[in-house]
């Protein structure tokens, strides 16, 4: 499967390296593709550069032993897509659409309600449920 994943899960692994969120992106890496957008990418520097700028080198480090695709979407048509509560997480929605990722994980509560047929939008623990727990259990 291609899997994208929102900025607030990059994140949370850099962060908490023993998480549930990291066991997700170990696991994704392991058994499936990660796509991250451009946007993605720019928006977890800011974030590292205003909240975390002691953690910089772990960032960077993080994302250059990731395996990943890049996806890059030049212009989004607001139109062409799903309308979302908070109108600045419109390129994740737009990349994940685009990118054709069959599931979009994320704990951002604004893509909550969104009915679209891929890519299926999963809250973190609700793929940790339905992907990585059933696969350990085999």
């Amino acid at each position: 499967m291609h899997i994208m994943v929102d900025t607030n899960i990059i994140i949370s692994a850099i962060l908490y390296p023993q998480s549930i969120i990291s066991k997700i992106l170990k696991h994704i890496v392991s058994y499936n593709k990660l796509i991250l957008s451009h946007y993605t990418i720019d928006e977890i520097h800011k974030v590292f550069k205003k909240k975390f700028p002691h953690q910089i080198n772990e960032m960077e480090k993080f994302l250059g032993e990731l395996p990943y695709e890049i996806f890059i979407i030049t212009e989004i048509n607001k139109a062409k897509f799903p309308k979302i509560r908070d109108i600045d997480d419109m390129p994740i929605l737009a990349n994940a659409i685009e990118s054709k990722a069959d599931i979009l994980i994320t704990g951002d509560k604004d893509f909550d309600g969104i009915v679209i047929k891929k890519p299926k939008i999963l809250k973190p623990r609700m793929y940790f449920e339905k992907y990585v727990e059933k696969q350990n259990s085999v």
